[in-house]
C-alpha cells in the first residue's frame, strides 16, 4: 500500500493543482468562461454596380456572296487566239480578256463598207433622176407616171443605204465582240477555254472564265422569326410616331434594318473587327425554317473577303437602352441558380440570385435581382459566405484597380 501510494502521489499533485487552479480562475472572472476570439474579416475586392446604355446584339452565322458576279461567254463564234489574263489576277473593266479571231469579221465589215458605199451612189442617183424629172414635168415634158417611178426608186434607194449602214454596224459590233472585254472590275477565276479552242456563240456558248467583284461583299444570313418581328414592332412604334400611322409590313421592316449596327468576323477571328450596313430583306418568311433571309454589305478594300467564306455576323437591336452590368468573376452557381455577393452598409455579405442576361463587351447583362449603385464582391468570392464581414477593397466594375484619383477621394472618405 506505500509502494502504491508513493507512486501516485505526483499525479494526484498535479491534477489536484490544474483543478483548483481552474477554480481561482473562474471564480476571478465572475464564474463565466472566457469568450472565443471573433473570426477576422476577409479582404476583397468590392465594385459599385454601374448602369450604362448598350445595344442588344443577335449573332447569327452566314455565308459571303459576291456584289457582282459574271459568267464571261463569248459573243461571237471562232478560235480563241489569245488569253490576255493571268488566272486569278484582279483585272479593270474593260480589260482584253480573250481574243477570238477577228480576220472573218473584219472582211465582213470591209463587206458591209463596200454595200453602204454602192446603196449612198444609188440614192444620191435616184435622188438627181427624181430632181430632175420634177423640172420636166412642170414642163409638161415628161409623164406623172415616170416622175412617181422616180420618186420611188429614190426612196428605195434611201432603204437600201439604211439597211447597209445597219449591216456595217453589226458587222463592226462582232468585230468588237472579238475582243472579250471584262464587263466589271474585279477578281477573275481560270481560263476555261484556252487558246486554240474553236468556240460557238448562242445560248449553249461555253463559260470562257467567271469574275466576281471585291470592292465589296454580301454576307447572307438567316434572321428568326422572333427577332423579325421584334423589328418590325420597333419599326411600327417609330412610324407611328412619325407620321402617326401605321407603315405597311414591306416599308416598316426596311425602315426597321436600314440604320442597324451590323458587323461582322470570319471563321479564324473572335471579334466583329469589320462594319457594314443592311442592304436586303426578303420578301418572305421560310415555313420550313422559321427565317427571313438578310444581307448585309461590307467594304472589302483589303480584298481579304472572298465568296463562300464563313462568316460571323453581329447585329444590334437599334436604339440604347440602359441596362445593369456586371464583371462575369462576380458571378457564383448555385446548382442551377447564379448569385451575387451584396456588400451591404454594416460590411457584412448577403446571397442575391440573379438573372443574367446576354454578355456585352466582357461583361454581364442583369436582367434582374440588382441595382445600379449596389457593392458586390468582384474577387474573393470563394473565400467568403453570405453573412461573412468583409475588409471592402474598392476597385473598377472590371476588375482593375481604381485610378491614383478615386483612390484619393475613397482615403479621404475613408478618414
Amino acid at each position: 500500500m506505500l509502494w502504491l501510494h508513493k507512486r501516485y502521489t505526483l499525479p494526484v499533485v498535479f491534477a489536484l493543482t490544474a483543478v483548483a487552479a481552474t477554480i481561482v480562475y473562474r471564480a476571478h472572472d465572475g464564474g463565466k468562461a472566457l469568450a472565443a476570439p471573433a473570426p477576422q474579416a476577409a479582404t476583397v475586392d468590392v465594385a459599385v454596380v454601374q448602369s450604362r446604355p448598350v445595344i442588344d446584339w443577335h449573332a447569327y452565322s452566314g455565308r459571303l456572296e459576291a456584289v457582282d458576279q459574271v459568267r464571261i461567254r463569248p459573243l461571237v463564234s471562232g478560235t480563241i487566239t489569245r488569253v490576255h489574263f493571268e488566272d486569278g489576277s484582279l483585272v479593270h473593266e474593260g480589260d482584253v480578256l480573250f481574243t477570238i479571231d477577228p480576220r472573218p469579221y473584219q472582211a465582213a465589215v470591209d463587206q458591209a463598207s463596200a454595200r453602204l458605199a454602192g446603196a449612198k451612189a444609188s440614192a444620191a442617183y435616184t435622188a438627181s433622176e427624181l430632181k430632175r424629172g420634177k423640172r420636166l414635168l412642170q414642163g409638161n415634158a415628161i409623164a406623172r407616171r415616170d416622175v412617181e417611178q422616180k420618186r420611188n426608186a429614190a426612196k428605195m434607194a434611201i432603204a437600201e443605204e439604211e439597211a447597209a449602214k445597219a449591216a456595217l454596224q453589226a458587222a463592226q459590233l462582232d468585230l468588237l465582240h472579238t475582243q472579250v472585254r471584262a464587263p466589271i472590275s474585279g477578281r477573275i477565276s481560270r481560263a476555261e477555254v484556252t487558246e486554240g479552242n474553236v468556240v460557238q456563240a448562242g445560248s449553249a456558248a461555253p463559260v470562257l472564265t467567271t469574275l466576281v467583284s471585291v470592292d465589296r461583299m454580301y454576307a447572307s444570313f438567316e434572321v428568326d422569326e422572333q427577332s423579325y418581328l421584334q423589328f418590325l414592332s420597333r419599326a411600327r412604334n417609330m412610324g407611328g410616331a412619325a407620321q402617326g400611322a401605321v407603315p405597311r409590313a414591306g416599308r416598316a421592316m426596311k425602315a426597321s434594318v436600314s440604320n442597324l449596327p451590323v458587323y461582322m468576323g470570319l471563321g479564324d477571328g473572335d471579334g466583329y473587327p469589320r462594319k457594314g450596313y443592311v442592304a436586303f430583306v426578303d420578301n418572305r418568311l421560310d415555313p420550313a425554317s422559321g427565317t427571313i433571309r438578310v444581307r448585309a454589305v461590307f467594304d472589302n478594300a483589303d480584298g481579304a473577303l472572298l465568296p463562300g467564306l464563313y462568316a460571323r455576323i453581329r447585329l444590334g437591336s437599334g436604339e440604347p437602352r440602359p441596362a445593369v452590368l456586371i464583371n462575369e468573376k462576380a458571378i457564383g452557381t448555385d446548382q442551377d441558380r447564379r448569385f451575387v455577393l451584396v456588400v451591404g452598409k454594416d460590411g457584412k455579405t448577403a446571397y442575391r440570385r440573379v438573372t443574367l442576361g446576354a454578355s456585352q463587351d466582357g461583361a454581364r447583362i442583369i436582367l434582374a435581382g440588382l441595382d445600379a449603385g449596389e457593392r458586390i464582391v468582384v474577387n474573393g468570392l470563394q473565400r467568403v459566405r453570405p453573412g461573412d464581414p468583409v475588409q471592402s477593397h474598392l476597385v473598377m466594375a472590371d476588375g482593375s484597380p481604381l485610378p491614383p484619383q478615386a483612390r484619393a477621394e475613397q482615403a479621404v472618405s475613408s478618414s
